[in-house]
């Protein structure tokens, strides 16, 4: 038992001794070598600043209409990055294509906005990315007076006449609500009424609920107050789309909705059969120059507010990447396949994102500094040699000095030379390794002053001392 109790402490005595001198050599090798390192830590960084700014803290979203559905939406997605740290600012719009002309602006400050599928030529817009749509939109036509019922096409026709010659509300100029109208309007054949107006939402509601129209195009999500409004109105009809397989055909970003009997009111049993709606899909559109980590705080953003189950949605459903009308954003792909990042599922984002910033400098370091590691220590050596075989060249000429002519007064000034050269060797921190030449060249010194503290002429020949 003694026996392996003294090789177990022989052994931690070994691990130890052999841990403290390698520890005592890095120790001394960053003593060494700490300006190199430190000039290509900063040459890194300096890289790393403006090779990968830090995300900006202020970002500026085009929303929609004030009071509407995507204003709401908007005021969800600021409240979800100031708890990031981010501040969101929302700008109000009259829709669609202002916000589209926001972000194809370079100079616009705008970096990201809510714009439906359809409403925009993808070819002729630029600088803009999509991180997919998070939303549908379904497409709304709400009418007074008597139901209109379809049974074949002429009667889908004549409908379609009296909404033409009605007063109706196609929705604002330039807003989402006003280009699906005129999407569904030309499918049919048809150009605009004369009896159109264009109203915004609020407005469509209410007047419609007064009277002032006789029919109004309202897009906007099942949820929104404008449309739950004329929903809950039995003074009220609402258009279905027998034909939604044909629009889809047609228009291809359209999604066919299904609504079965009695869903929007059982008691009311409404809609009184099985029903077919249209919906475009709310597409979330960036400037193609946003950072990539607020574009995985947006895409975090739409998981967290989209994600839930909705009347016409299934949990998880949003955000999709399909039908988005734009290229989709590298963040977005990345997004499809791999989620976010890891580090932001644990950290703050504002850790975790500077996490991920620093890796992009360590690993360049790490991979530029463990050569440098394995080579200095090496250098290190071959320098301590040089300095250890110059002393031994200085301590040499000294004995040649002594060999070729020694006046007997000159004993003192040499060693003192000797001292001098012995406390140079001293101020030498050489590594184990080297610890055999380190002690040899003071030996050798000590041999030197031995020699000359031997006696008259210690270092003159022997046949020149026999005539003494």
């Amino acid at each position: 038992m003694g026996s392996i109790k003294q090789d177990i402490k022989e052994t931690y005595l070994g691990l130890y001794e052999t841990a403290q001198e390698k520890w005592n050599d890095f120790t001394q090798f960053l003593i060494e070598a700490w300006p190199i390192l430190t000039i290509l830590l900063l040459v890194l960084l300096g890289v790393w600043w403006y090779a990968d700014p830090p995300p900006p803290r202020h970002v500026v979203m085009a929303t929609g209409q004030p009071g509407g559905s995507y204003d709401a939406l908007g005021k969800r997605y600021a409240a979800f990055f100031k708890a990031k740290g981010i501040t969101l600012e929302l700008l109000s719009t009259n829709g669609a294509e202002d916000n589209i002309a926001h972000l194809a602006d370079r100079k616009d400050p705008v970096q990201a906005a809510f714009v439906q599928a359809g409403t925009f030529h993808p070819h002729d817009v630029t600088g803009v990315q999509s991180l997919g749509t998070i939303s549908y939109d379904p497409i709304w036509l709400f009418y007074r007076g008597q139901e209109l019922r379809v049974n074949d096409f002429q009667e889908i026709k004549s409908r379609s006449h009296f909404f033409l010659n009605s007063k109706m509300s196609v929705g604002q100029k330039g807003s989402g609500t006003h280009a699906q109208a005129m999407h569904i309007l030309k499918a049919n054949g048809f150009d605009e009424g004369a009896h159109f107006i264009y109203l915004s939402g609020s407005k469509s509601v209410e007047a419609l609920k007064k009277g002032e129209i006789e029919a109004a195009f309202i897009v906007d999500a099942y949820e929104a107050p404008n449309v739950q409004a004329l929903l809950a109105d039995p003074n009220l009809h609402l258009a279905a789309f027998p034909r939604a397989e044909a629009y889809s055909r047609l228009l291809p970003y359209m999604q066919i909705l299904n609504v079965p009997t009695g869903a929007f009111s059982l008691p009311r049993n409404f809609p009184a059969t099985d029903i077919k709606l249209m919906a475009s899909t709310i597409n979330l559109l960036i400037d193609d120059r946003m950072h990539p980590a607020l574009q995985f705080l947006f895409l975090e953003a739409a998981r967290e507010i989209n994600g839930k189950a909705s009347f016409f949605s299934e949990h998880g459903e949003f955000p999709s990447f399909k039908n988005t009308g734009l290229s989709e954003s590298p963040v977005a792909l990345h997004y499809e396949k791999n989620g976010s990042p890891l580090l932001m599922t644990y950290l703050p984002f504002w850790l975790a994102e500077l996490i991920n910033r620093l890796i992009f400098v360590l690993l360049p370091f790490c991979a530029l500094a463990y050569p440098i590691l394995l080579t200095l220590p090496g250098y290190r050596n071959k320098r301590m040699r040089r300095k250890i075989d110059g002393l031994y060249i200085t301590l040499k000429t000294y004995e040649g000095e002594l060999t070729l002519n020694f006046p007997p007064e000159a004993k003192d000034s040499y060693l003192k030379k000797l001292d001098l050269l012995e406390y140079e060797a001293l101020q030498l921190k050489v590594s184990r390794g080297l610890s055999s030449d380190y002690y040899a060249l003071r030996t050798s010194i000590d041999y030197v002053r031995n020699c000359l503290n031997r006696g008259v002429h210690p270092y003159q020949a022997r046949e020149d001392l026999s005539g003494v």
